[in-house]
C-alpha cells in the first residue's frame, strides 16, 4: 500500500502545479489583452489550432478558459477546419 500512497502524493503535486501555470497563464492573457487596441487579427493557422484545442475541451470547459472569443467562435473555427479538411479541393 506505500506505492500508492506514493502515487497520489505525486499525482497530487503534478495537479497543483498544472492548476497554477494555468491560473498564471490565464491572468497573463487577461493583463495582455487588456493592453490591446481594438480587435485582434488571427491568422487561419491560428484559428485551426484555437478551433482544435478547443474542441479537444468541450464546450463547458472552454466557457470558463476562452478570454479572446466566444465558445461558439472557436467551435465554429474548428467545424469550419474539419469541412475544409473533406472538401475534395487539392491542399
Amino acid at each position: 500500500m506505500e506505492w500508492a500512497r506514493i502515487l497520489a502524493y505525486v499525482t497530487g503535486t503534478v495537479d497543483q502545479e498544472l492548476l497554477v501555470r494555468n491560473e498564471y497563464l490565464a491572468a497573463e492573457n487577461r493583463i495582455l489583452k487588456a493592453q490591446l487596441k481594438g480587435r485582434l487579427k488571427l491568422s487561419e493557422a491560428e484559428r485551426g489550432v484555437l478551433g482544435e484545442i478547443g474542441h479537444r475541451l468541450g464546450c463547458k470547459v472552454l466557457a470558463d478558459v476562452a478570454t479572446l472569443c466566444q465558445p461558439d467562435t472557436i467551435l465554429g473555427w474548428y467545424r469550419k477546419l474539419v469541412a475544409r479538411k473533406f472538401d475534395g479541393s487539392a491542399h
